[in-house]
């Protein structure tokens, strides 16, 4: 059927469905929300029935008070589910089975041996882990593939699950405006009509300030003030170099590049600065992570909340280990793959490296350095990836929603990216990386298969978060909580960060924020006299902190250190720090928008 006979009788969303209050319509909006953070941070829920409860809150919410059918928002959350189950969880899958080649292989234990050689101090590890090598991921693939990777590189260096879990979630917040080649600040572009140049450029000059800080932030969450202390000189020169190639290359260079630039640099400095100078207290860093570690496995053997990570099919598990006076202790294990190691063990490894065997250990992560690279930046490759995606109307929503301006809204169209996905390259990496490492296709077909196992959960629990944003998004509740707080006029400067925090702390993208609020940003900028680049730029900027919060990256990251089930410890653990680095945001942007106007570009 044409679709002009559909668009008559479609649905299109009203901003303020509930009556001439637009803030009693926007805080019915915020029920389904509301929901999640209840049963997940206050509840304690398993994740999943926190997201499945809270899709449920949605569909009510959009059929009595939005007036979207129920068969449409049913239909919607099955799109939703959908996406999160490809391309999300494919991308989060295929960088798990990627590791688990890995450490099959026994290639891992010298990866931890090589970053071992540049610095043997968990703290100073984990910045170059989770911040620069975290980073330079989050710049070729997104969607989760750092939080997954480097959460389980931490917990082989000792870190504690928990704690693996929520630096990993941290650092990720400073190279997400500008992950997967720029994609959040591209889409931003394509829907404003601002060059996207423009718009990185922005964000540039936002983004870097908290970046600078994030290292310094890490090692107090690792390791408390005494670590600040003792490692503040290396947080300092790594937060400051990430920060000014951040800002350099969004200025001046190329906003695609910019935290491969960026992430590079600072890893360079680390490389650099620890020839000349090293930190004091790693004995003691040590041993308060190994204390914590066991306390954590402890819980988790004796069948406390952690339990339901093995109940739930989780990565990691605990296993008796004798030790030297006779007694069992827990020992790490992720994946099947036991993690305790000593400290002795591997700085025996570390010394006995070649140059042959850390290349080789090198391998996986060069390749998908190189395979990203090609797809994404040599542009006839880039095109013909892009030419096999599949466009699919979804079966019956498909021109039956219409946007809040009446036209027919393109998210009811669904991408299959079967081949231009950053998933469908990792597992083309992972099986060059088994042929190379002499595993064979047998060894590959069993990661995958005991990986798909273990995830069936994270699987549930992230299509249940992503069909909450596609029944909240289409419905018109999303647009509403948007509309209401872009109403405060010249004060809005100030707010503009909290739609991009809310946005991907909803659905865990900040393409996908901006992709919800950037032309709203821009019309509510214009109507208030505020710079509309601004504001897009705020919309972005907000969003890099509200990823750690993302029902969806809690659960990556719970999945990859052996967590599941208790995503709402992760949450408790990381929301003090969100909350605090989006009120950081909004001061900026509101400052930048009056007396720091100077600053921007």
């Amino acid at each position: 059927m044409p679709l002009a006979t559909l668009v008559p009788t479609a649905f299109q969303p009203d901003i303020d469905p509930v009556g001439d209050s637009l803030a009693i319509s926007a805080l019915v909006a915020l029920v389904p929300l509301l929901t999640v953070f209840v049963t997940l941070g206050l509840l304690r829920w398993k994740a999943h029935w926190a997201g499945l409860t809270a899709v449920a809150v949605a569909i009510v919410v959009a059929s009595l008070f939005f007036g979207m059918p129920v068969e449409l928002a049913v239909l919607a959350a099955t799109q939703g589910a959908a996406f999160g189950v490809f391309p999300i969880m494919w991308i989060v899958f295929t960088a798990i089975v990627l590791y688990q080649v890995t450490v099959r292989s026994g290639r891992f234990e010298d990866l931890r041996a090589t970053f071992h050689l540049i610095s043997d101090d968990p703290r100073v590890q984990a910045i170059i882990i989770a911040f620069c090598f975290g980073g330079l991921l989050e710049a070729l693939a997104g969607f989760g593939a750092p939080v997954a990777i480097t959460g389980v590189m931490l917990m082989a260096l000792g870190f504690s699950p928990l704690r693996a879990a929520a630096v990993v979630l941290l650092a990720n917040t400073a190279p997400v405006a500008f992950g997967a080649i720029g994609t959040p600040i591209i889409t931003a572009g394509a829907l404003t009509g601002i060059p996207y140049t423009e718009i990185g450029a922005y964000v540039g000059h936002q983004t870097p300030i908290l970046a600078a800080f994030v290292p310094l932030l890490l090692v107090l969450m690792a390791d408390g003030r005494r670590g600040v202390r003792q490692t503040w000189p290396v947080a300092v020169v790594v937060g400051v170099t990430f920060a000014f190639f951040q800002w350099l290359s969004a200025t001046f260079i190329s906003v695609e590049l910019t935290d491969i630039i960026a992430s590079l640099a600072g890893l360079a400095a680390a490389v650099l600065f620890l020839k000349v100078w090293q930190p004091t207290g790693r004995e003691s860093a040590l041993e308060t992570l190994h204390l914590e570690r066991e306390r954590d496995l402890v819980s988790v053997a004796s069948g406390s909340t952690a339990s339901a990570a093995g109940s739930a099919g989780s990565t990691a598990s605990a296993t008796p280990a004798e030790g030297e006076d006779g007694t069992t202790a827990p020992r790490a294990v992720a994946g099947g793959n036991d993690y305790t190691v000593s400290a002795d063990e591997l700085e025996a490894r570390a010394r006995s490296l070649t140059p042959g065997r850390i290349s080789m250990a090198l391998f996986p992560y060069v390749l998908v350095i190189v395979v990203f690279a090609i797809a994404k930046l040599v542009a006839p490759v880039k095109a013909w990836l892009a030419s096999t995606d599949l466009k699919i109307g979804w079966p019956g929503l498909s021109g039956e929603v219409l946007t809040h301006a009446g036209t027919p809204n393109p998210s009811t169209t669904y991408t299959l990216a079967w081949l231009s996905s950053p998933g469908t390259m990792l597992l083309i990496c992972s099986l060059i990386v088994a042929l190379v490492y002499g595993i064979g296709l047998s060894g590959w077909g069993k990661e995958m298969a005991a990986t798909a196992h273990k995830m069936r959960f994270a699987f549930l629990t992230v299509a249940s978060v992503l069909a909450l944003a596609y029944v909240m998004n289409l419905s018109g509740q999303t647009i509403t909580i948007g509309t209401w707080i872009a109403a405060t006029g010249a004060l809005f400067a100030y707010l503009s960060p909290l739609l991009g925090w809310i946005g991907t702390a909803v659905t865990g993208s900040d393409t996908s924020a901006n992709a919800l609020f950037a032309t709203l940003q821009q019309s509510a900028a214009q109507t208030a006299g505020i710079d509309p680049t601004l504001l897009v730029a705020a919309n972005t900027s907000g969003g890099v902190v509200g990823k750690m919060i993302s029902p969806q990256n809690l659960t990556i990251a719970a999945t990859a250190v052996g967590l599941l089930g208790r995503e709402a410890d992760i949450l408790r653990k990381v929301l003090p720090w969100s909350i605090g680095l989006i009120i950081a945001m909004c001061l900026l942007v509101g400052l930048q928008s009056s007396v720091l106007a100077w600053m921007l570009p």
